[in-house]
């Protein structure tokens, strides 16, 4: 059995792109086929053996809210109703979502800096002496497989790694988007390159993305003082430090990385994964044909 129990799933932002819905709902809870971003990032935790699972949601919005309810809201009255009406079956999804790994919903610490790490600092207490713990972004979705599953594979391999990061190989024309990285001659992690300018200035066609196993030697690195970039708290300045003091080894992901970040990426994962997950699939290539 894997000593990797924990993972924390962050969606701490304003998604000020997907407005106006998402000043009424997380961005996570949008939907791709029947279920919402974040379950997708749930189920696959729980296919690599995660326990439990801390949700870190936007502070002062009614997010962590709505998270408590999809995640542990019983829905008695809408369980009555389809038994009353001999349609049970229909129950049979909400039944699973209750019946998820154990799962915390927290926010995010208000005072730490703006910064994908920040969402990671906010669950520190959660997953303290733990040996190590997955943490995924939520913008992030893996088609195929699970990374969760391949990050703790790799680091049963090596558990003497400072941390474990998913990559998968882009074409050159979207080097510029991503954090490229570069590796050192073991084949472990060297540093990341973030969004280079110029394709020469890539070390190589990996990107790295939103799937870490980390140690939790890693928050001696992400604290506030260390902001980087526009002056934001970044996940991969803490990971290239821990570079510098020992194997960051590099997971090529089995299956496919999509984001939803913004609203045309959203439309294309939300389709790409509907064709490949539904079983009215067929149906919608033939409407696009």
């Amino acid at each position: 059995m894997s000593a990797i129990k924990k993972a924390i799933i962050t969606d701490a932002g304003f998604a000020s792109r997907f407005l106006p819905i998402t000043k009424t709902i997380p961005k996570a809870m949008i939907p791709i086929g029947a279920k919402p971003v974040m379950q997708l990032c749930v189920e696959e935790c729980a296919k690599a053996g995660i326990e439990e699972i801390v949700i870190v949601a936007t502070p002062n919005t009614k997010a962590k809210e709505i998270y408590d309810d999809y995640f542990h809201g019983q829905a008695d009255n809408v369980k009555k109703l389809l038994d009353s009406q001999g349609k049970s079956e229909r129950f049979e999804p909400v039944q699973a979502v209750l019946n998820l790994p154990k799962i915390t919903v927290i926010e995010q610490d208000p005072n730490l800096p703006y910064g994908n790490g920040s969402p990671i600092v906010s669950a520190k207490d959660f997953v303290e002496g733990e040996e190590a713990f997955v943490v995924l972004y939520s913008d992030d979705l893996i088609l195929g497989s699970s990374d969760v599953k391949e990050l703790i594979d790799e680091y049963e391999k090596h558990p003497e790694a400072k941390a474990v990061i998913a990559a998968q190989e882009m074409p050159e024309a979207v080097w510029y988007k991503y954090g490229m990285i570069a590796l050192k001659e073991n084949g472990t992690l060297s540093h990341i390159v973030e969004k280079p300018k110029t394709p020469d200035l890539s070390p190589s066609n990996l990107t790295s993305y939103g799937r870490y196993l980390l140690t939790p030697e890693v928050f001696n690195y992400l604290i506030p003082a260390n902001t980087g970039l526009d002056n934001e708290l970044w996940t991969v300045d803490a990971i290239t430090k821990l570079a510098e003091h020992g194997d960051v080894y590099v997971a090529k992901s089995q299956g496919k990385w999509i984001t939803t970040g913004d609203p045309k990426n959203y439309f294309m994962a939300h389709l790409e994964y509907v064709l490949a997950e539904t079983d009215y699939g067929d149906e919608i290539k033939k409407m696009i044909q």
